[in-house]
């Protein structure tokens, strides 16, 4: 079997959404929607994290319970940089490129889990398949939170 290896794969994937999502608030810290939801959204890909390890061991990978995606002293200097840029036009291009970033990344994570969910249900692990669905519908809500973001800031921010 090979879904060890996919569920390597996909707990790095999510340390890098958790960083991702992170980044994103830090970065546009002024913008009170995207610091608050993106932190949540953020913790949901950690907790993903911590479950996909502890499921690996099943399938014989030893996996960091937490993770390593975290953002250390650097994000205190993005968050000043995020107050000192504002809402310049600058800071709404590179926005929307972040959620671009955001929702390419959730859509590979969500691929992955779909993969998953699809062995899972071939091998009748239901605590596996369980676990897949619930991700699928939480990674399907980033996905959908940064589309909706970029949906949102594009026009004004590319036509203004």
């Amino acid at each position: 079997m090979k879904i060890g290896t996919v569920l390597r794969e996909l707990h790095e994937a999510e340390n890098d959404l958790v960083k991702n999502l992170l980044t994103v608030a830090e970065r546009h810290r002024v913008d009170h929607d995207i610091f608050h939801l993106g932190r949540t959204l953020a913790e949901w890909s950690r907790r993903h994290v911590g479950e996909i390890a502890a499921i690996a061991r099943k399938y014989g990978e030893q996996l960091d319970p937490e993770p390593h995606g975290e953002l250390g002293p650097v994000a205190a200097l993005r968050e000043k940089g995020s107050e000192l840029l504002g809402r310049t036009p600058d800071a709404g291009l590179l926005m929307l490129r972040d959620l671009r970033d955001v929702y390419l990344h959730a859509a590979a994570v969500l691929a992955d889990w779909e993969m998953i969910g699809q062995a899972a249900q071939a091998i009748k692990d239901e605590e596996l398949v369980s676990l897949a669905h619930r991700c699928q519908q939480e990674t399907t809500r980033q996905m959908k939170w940064a589309n909706s973001k970029i949906k949102e800031a594009s026009t004004q921010v590319l036509v203004a």
